[in-house]
């Protein structure tokens, strides 16, 4: 028999030695790496109503939500949220990717086609293995791809008995682009797929209030026909936890099959009483979405012009492809000695090695020209090795 820590050990040797060590470390320096887009997770308002309300709470849920851990803050947040951003029912979660996951798993079968970008997140993908169902990967945003696979559907599966759902991002975490919803839309009511999608890094930043880029992008009608719609509370609510949001019926079945929320802990009672206050800051903050917006444009601009190469970001996510797993490491590393916390992504998590530049609402101008600033000097100091 194969002794376990050997091979614990050669798997962590390989990883050494592709240059895809992970390990966690505390965060430092000027923030442009968190998914903190509005700055909530350190508003000060925010801290003065946590320490307000403190005294009322218990510290622990002390049970998932069908047993103890269930509270009426949290049902009216879920009754708010959904109201919010228009839709009939939603159900709060312990995490984002715990939504995805559950999610994928309780509606997508073995007899049933699920359509996933390919760049989509991990929570999604998982959901999808788990739920058995015949995964089918379309090129990333390309929905003249999905469109022939769905028509290749259809010649396999004639009769129409096995389900078919397509599942996307709003925006992508990693690449900072978006795919275009109104010809998404048009293929759900031509092909008649059941619609998933996920709000995750767009909410708080886009539409009015914030409300997300369905909000800007699609019509009032095109947005009710959307059958799920996955928000997060752990990125511009500055919290933690996922919130799913569709029919009522629709949240009545996830209460009853979703493994992961029946099987989980309840989220913290303050966190849904902390998130309807977060979602009333967010409202009012046009003004921070703006310059938010401005200063994404000022740093896509001035990498483009100092040579730099970026994705098609149509965002506040900026991220600066590079050509090695080393390189993105030593970028990072000097970066972060610089009071700049900028983090490497690498394989398996991106294709391509990578410096993500996350934009927030805390940042100033002066420090995005500070970080294009070190960035141009980082470059000539690694040309230089």
């Amino acid at each position: 028999m194969a002794d376990h820590w050997e091979e614990v050990q050669k798997k962590l040797d390989t990883i050494r030695e592709k240059q895809l060590f992970r390990e966690t470390r505390s965060y430092q320096g000027i923030d442009f790496c968190s998914n903190d887009y509005m700055g909530l997770a350190t508003n000060p308002s925010m801290l003065e109503f946590f320490q307000s309300k403190k005294e009322i709470y218990p510290f622990g849920s002390t049970a998932s939500r069908l047993v103890r851990g269930n509270s009426t803050s949290m049902e009216q947040f879920e009754s708010e949220f959904a109201s919010f951003v228009e839709g009939e029912a939603a159900l709060l979660v312990s995490t984002g990717f715990t939504a995805n996951f559950g999610l994928l798993d309780s509606i997508a079968a073995p007899d049933c086609y699920v359509f996933t970008d390919r760049l989509n997140h991990a929570s999604i993908l998982d959901g999808i293995r788990i739920s058995g169902a015949q995964k089918k990967y379309y090129n990333h945003l390309d929905l003249n791809h999905l469109r022939s696979l769905l028509e290749k559907a259809d010649v396999e599966d004639s009769t129409g008995k096995k389900k078919r759902i397509v599942v996307t991002e709003s925006l992508f975490s990693m690449d900072g682009d978006s795919p275009d919803l109104k010809t998404l839309l048009s293929l759900k009511k031509e092909f008649g797929f059941v619609l998933v999608l996920d709000e995750a890094h767009a909410f708080g930043v886009y539409g009015p209030m914030g409300k997300g880029l369905v909000f800007q992008d699609l019509s009032s009608s095109e947005i009710q026909s959307i059958d799920y719609r996955v928000y997060t509370l752990g990125k511009s609510l500055g919290l933690e936890g996922g919130i799913i949001v569709t029919k009522k019926m629709g949240r009545d079945h996830l209460v009853n099959v979703m493994r992961s929320f029946i099987f989980s802990t309840a989220p913290l009672p303050m966190i849904s009483k902390l998130a309807s206050f977060a979602l009333s800051l967010l409202r009012s903050m046009d003004k921070e979405r703006e310059n938010l917006l401005a200063m994404a444009k000022e740093l896509k601009d001035s990498l483009k012009q100092n040579g730099f190469l970026i994705t098609n970001s149509t965002s506040h996510i900026v991220p600066i492809l590079l050509d090695t797993e080393k390189q993105s490491l030593f970028y990072a590393a000097y970066l972060q000695d610089a009071g700049l916390d900028v983090r490497a992504i690498r394989p398996p998590t991106v294709p391509t090695p990578r410096l993500r530049l996350s934009l927030n609402a805390k940042l100033r101008l002066e420090d995005i020209h500070h970080l294009v600033k070190e960035l141009v000097l980082l470059r000539e100091k690694w040309n230089s090795l």
